[in-house]
């Protein structure tokens, strides 16, 4: 490490040089080396590099190791989702959307359904939206395990990607018996979700969140004693809040320049207003204070589900409007009813009134937007959705100029970007 400012260019640097005295040998010669201003290089980081989480292309100006500019480049994994979606029945739609942030698929669909919702005026049962709740919050601490392995091992904490996909396997499994899906398993429907949680269920999340607490106790013992990690984030990469706030950035990156800005608390939706929870700030907005907020974040997470378990309302887990809802399985044998609406729904899809609707949710990269245009048919006109990723990705820039090439592979450690959610 140097004292010496990291935005001032290289001028002059003194060398030494320390030999030891041999018979024969001159003494070592002292003196200077002189670095013109105008030194500077262009390289790409990626788009194919293990450090840029994803398909991500940096375009770096370098003057030595010291980053003069920066210009991400996307596109890369570009699956034109959102124009598949407008080809689709509305709830044909809920698989595509899916896909984008495929380490948050559950608030994909949340934030998808909840938008469909708003536009035909239905109301989710309660069960289901507690049920909602219990699977977003594991859902966010899974993405934060994923996060935090990935994260470590770019500063090189090896062991703790083991540590972390261990335990986001376990919530992987709770996710693969009320859905029948480790990823992407397509469990949110509008309406509600598309099975009642099976016997079981709610033993196994109860003994995973004591165990799950205690982790991340171990986690911190560990990284918090690494003093090598602890000088590559500590002061390192902070972006003053007016410029977050002004590059339109949310979720942890934000919550880390201590500004507590979370839609779970200042929009409340599918009953989160119903749950005691705090929202993790940070005081320096350093990339030690973007790790500390998401960590405390899990903590946050594992509170909801408890008290999401706790107070699980009895009652249907889906809407009982047949008109966008399939009827129970058990009925297609003894109602002919029942199996006509199963029949027009599968085959046609259910038709929403004209009009359009964005509907936002607090996702673990920060808000997470879906807009939707209905023309009156059973395929929407038009799907967009705001993927955070992509918001939070102008911030990378702001970061990493000025500073060390080692710093901004930190930085977009810190940042965890999805490329899914960024090209769509």
């Amino acid at each position: 490490m140097t004292d010496r400012p990291l935005d001032v260019p290289y001028r002059e640097r003194e060398q030494s040089v320390s030999l030891e005295r041999m018979p024969g040998r001159q003494a070592p010669v002292y003196g200077t080396e002189i670095e013109p201003e105008t030194e500077l290089f262009t390289i790409n980081m990626g788009p194919h590099h293990p450090a840029t989480h994803g398909v991500l292309r940096l375009l770096l100006t370098l003057e030595g190791e010291i980053v003069r500019s920066l210009t991400p480049i996307i596109g890369y994994v570009h699956t034109g989702i959102e124009k598949s979606c407008e080809d689709q029945a509305y709830w044909k739609v809920i698989p595509f959307v899916e896909r984008m942030d495929y380490l948050a698929y559950y608030f994909n669909a949340q934030a998808f359904c909840m938008a469909v919702e708003r536009l035909v005026d239905e109301e989710v049962p309660p069960r289901a939206q507690y049920l909602r709740v219990i699977h977003l919050e594991l859902n966010r601490i899974a993405s934060h395990l994923f996060w935090l392995g990935t994260s470590a091992l770019d500063l090189g904490a090896i062991s703790l990607l083991w540590y972390a996909l261990r335990d986001r396997e376990k919530i992987l499994d709770i996710f693969e018996m009320s859905s029948g899906q480790r990823l992407h398993p397509r469990y949110f429907q509008v309406g509600g979700v598309v099975e009642d949680i099976p016997p079981g269920f709610e033993q196994k999340v109860r003994a995973f969140l004591p165990d799950m607490a205690s982790r991340i106790d171990q986690y911190e013992a560990i990284l918090d004693r690494n003093e090598i990690l602890l000088q590559r984030l500590k002061h390192v990469g902070q972006v003053p809040l007016e410029t977050l706030l002004g590059l339109g950035v949310t979720g942890p990156l934000l919550r880390a320049a201590g500004h507590p800005w979370d839609l779970r608390k200042a929009m409340p939706y599918s009953s989160y207003d119903h749950f005691d929870f705090k929202i993790p700030i940070g005081t320096q907005g350093d990339h030690y204070d973007r790790y500390r907020v998401r960590m405390a974040e899990m903590r946050e997470s594992l509170k909801i589900v408890e008290q999401a378990l706790d107070g699980l309302p009895e009652g249907p887990y889906i809407t009982d409007n047949r008109k966008i809802a399939l009827p129970p399985r058990h009925e297609l044998a003894t109602s002919m009813e029942a199996l006509i609406h199963h029949f027009k729904l599968v085959t046609e899809g259910f038709r929403v009134p004209p009009g359009e609707v964005y509907v936002a949710i607090e996702s673990p990269r920060g808000e997470l937007g879906c807009f939707i245009v209905a023309d009156g048919s059973a395929k929407p006109a038009r799907v967009h959705m705001r993927d955070p990723s992509f918001v939070n990705l102008q911030m990378l820039r702001h970061m990493a100029e000025g500073r060390l090439i080692a710093d901004l592979v930190a930085g977009v450690a810190m940042l965890d970007p999805i490329l899914g959610g960024i090209d769509r």
